[in-house]
């Protein structure tokens, strides 16, 4: 089996680009989903309810771009393919939705 050849560390494939695009959604929905929850507990603010839908629905979108990127991978990490930025999309995608739900958890409460 031939191994695909490495790109540069300095070039920016498509690859890499969808993943650099999940992982700033999912970094977004983070700060987001950290913003409501120390929010959502204060009186006279709102719910916070909106923020927690933006919150989950970044990270949702951090989350699938990010998966897709590491399923259409041909090779490991420095191929160009950007698989690593991908896991990273994955996992912080999946913080800003815990966060969201634990927001809009309190949200619901608060009511």
């Amino acid at each position: 089996m031939v191994q695909p050849a490495a790109a540069d560390a300095y070039t920016l494939t498509s690859g890499r680009l969808w993943s650099v695009v999940a992982a700033l959604l999912g970094l977004a929905g983070a700060v987001i989903g950290v913003l409501t929850l120390a929010r959502a507990g204060r009186i006279g603010t709102g719910t916070g309810r909106r923020g927690a839908i933006v919150s989950l629905v970044t990270g949702l979108a951090g989350v699938a771009i990010g998966g897709l990127v590491v399923a259409a991978a041909d090779g490991g990490p420095g191929t160009g393919y950007g698989i690593v930025g991908g896991f990273v999309a994955l996992a912080v995608g999946l913080i800003a939705m815990v966060l969201g739900g634990l927001a809009l958890a309190r949200s619901r409460r608060i009511v």
